[in-house]
């Protein structure tokens, strides 16, 4: 297993209960589910993350929840990727995204951070752009409430109903990534469910 190749996935959040249930932590809800998926708890690793090693849709893959808060999310990740010697085409960012629809997937490649704070640590730190996310829709904050503040607050109970479907989906969509073309998963998944 040690010469075949790797997949770090890193789930996005703040550490600590205070934030466990904020949209700013559907990463690390994504991450959870996968590390269930993997058959394996999360264990503190030296790189300042907790990590969870093992096989995830038959890839070898680390999962990686960052214990510093978002905006040094890179400083985890840049670790994570040197011991692990994982190029940035294999690393696969989990995050929340203000700009698409609560429920609604988008993956990529590449591509600016568009204001969040923990994409940015992360190319800055990496020293590139080029690693694919999967953006988790949580939606515009309403009226003109301040996304930062709004983003910092948990889901509302009517999202929170169907919040498992979507974050079973994302966790979908990562296998997705780690087992084929990025164009074949992004036609499977940004199809809206019905």
């Amino acid at each position: 297993m040690s010469g075949e190749p790797v997949w770090l996935v890193v789930g996005l959040g703040n550490p600590g209960p205070a934030y466990a249930g904020n949209r700013h932590n559907v990463g690390f809800m994504v991450l959870d589910l996968l590390g269930e998926r993997a058959g394996a708890r999360f264990r503190a690793h030296k790189g300042r993350a907790d990590v969870v090693e093992g096989r995830l849709a038959g890839q070898r893959a680390v999962l990686a929840k960052p214990k510093t808060y978002m905006n040094l999310s890179g400083g985890p990740v840049a670790s994570l990727r040197d011991f692990f010697k994982v190029p940035a085409e294999r690393i696969v960012v989990v995050h929340d995204e203000l700009d698409i629809p609560y429920g609604t997937l988008r993956l990529k490649v590449g591509g600016g951070d568009n204001g969040h704070n923990g994409l940015r640590s992360i190319t800055s730190a990496i020293g590139s752009k080029d690693y694919l996310r999967v953006r988790v829709g949580v939606g515009r904050p309403p009226g003109r409430q301040d996304p930062a503040d709004y983003v910092l607050k948990d889901f509302s109970g009517a999202e929170r109903k169907d919040l498992g479907f979507h974050v079973d989906r994302a966790a979908d969509a990562v296998e997705a990534l780690l087992t084929g073309p990025l164009d074949a998963a992004q036609n499977t998944f940004h199809v809206d469910p019905a």
